[in-house]
């Protein structure tokens, strides 16, 4: 796999979990990648299949601190030509019963993050003729569970918000598009099942979302991540603007199912 040689990546939220894989994958792809988490293992410094991999710990609701991610793609590697935001929490709650500090954490890091982070790269892209913006959403941008008040909301607005660029930014060669997962088996899915898995087992409940899905299972990190590879480079060329769902079918069911 060698589409994305020459091309420098910028991947927030990119040290565990979805972010992770979309590193590895644009990386196996041949192109330069800059990530940024909050823990401490996202400062690195790796060689992996062909590609180079930058990471840094740096907080996506800090705008100096995504210039600063930008600016070490730029002098790192030349330019940027890629961003993936992935950084993202999940928060539980009605209206009535989030506190407003939960909110703006939940309303920071996945929605005025990619703001900052997109308002930070777009001028690089530019300078490069033209990129892709790939927005990491989630199906409950469409479809709500209950008491995720804040998360849904937030997801929602990254729908609209990756519209807005899209059309922004097409006369600059910049296409933006949304990318959103049904359950994935990552760090904040397990963290999720711990806290509502009753008298069931970590995994037990894993499997019990899993079969929510008409694939009869959750996702794994990589393959949201080829969705990903796949809008990020010359083969979705003419795709922007758009919302695409990785979810096992979750949303084509109706749930009045005819009886057996």
């Amino acid at each position: 796999m060698s589409e994305f040689n020459g091309k420098v990546a910028l991947v927030t939220g990119g040290s565990m979990g979805i972010g992770r894989a979309v590193v590895d994958r644009l990386a196996a792809g041949g192109a330069s990648v800059v990530f940024c988490g909050v823990n401490k293992d996202a400062d690195t410094d790796t060689d992996k299949d062909g590609g180079r991999v930058t990471g840094r710990i740096a907080d996506v609701r800090r705008a100096g601190e995504m210039r600063d991610l930008v600016e070490l793609a730029v002098s790192r590697y030349g330019g940027l030509d890629i961003v993936v935001t992935c950084a993202g929490v999940q928060r539980y709650g009605s209206v009535e019963d989030t506190s407003e500090d939960v909110w703006d954490e939940v309303m920071d890091i996945n929605l005025k993050g990619v703001y900052l982070t997109c308002r930070a790269a777009v001028p690089r892209l530019r300078e490069r003729g033209g990129g892709s913006i790939v927005v990491m959403s989630s199906v409950q941008a469409f479809s709500s569970q209950a008491r995720v008040a804040a998360y849904t909301a937030s997801k929602a607005a990254l729908n609209g918000l990756t519209r807005s660029m899209a059309l922004d930014l097409a006369a600059d060669g910049i296409r933006a598009n949304v990318v959103c997962p049904g359950s994935v088996d990552t760090p904040m899915l397990r963290w999720a099942a711990d806290l509502w898995r009753g008298e069931l087992s970590q995994e037990e409940q894993v499997a019990q979302w899993g079969r929510a899905h008409p694939l009869g299972r959750v996702a794994r990190p990589e393959e949201v991540a080829e969705m990903v590879a796949f809008l990020a480079g010359p083969r979705s060329s003419f795709i922007t603007g758009a919302e695409h769902r990785v979810d096992g079918g979750l949303l084509a069911q109706n749930p009045a199912a005819l009886p057996e």
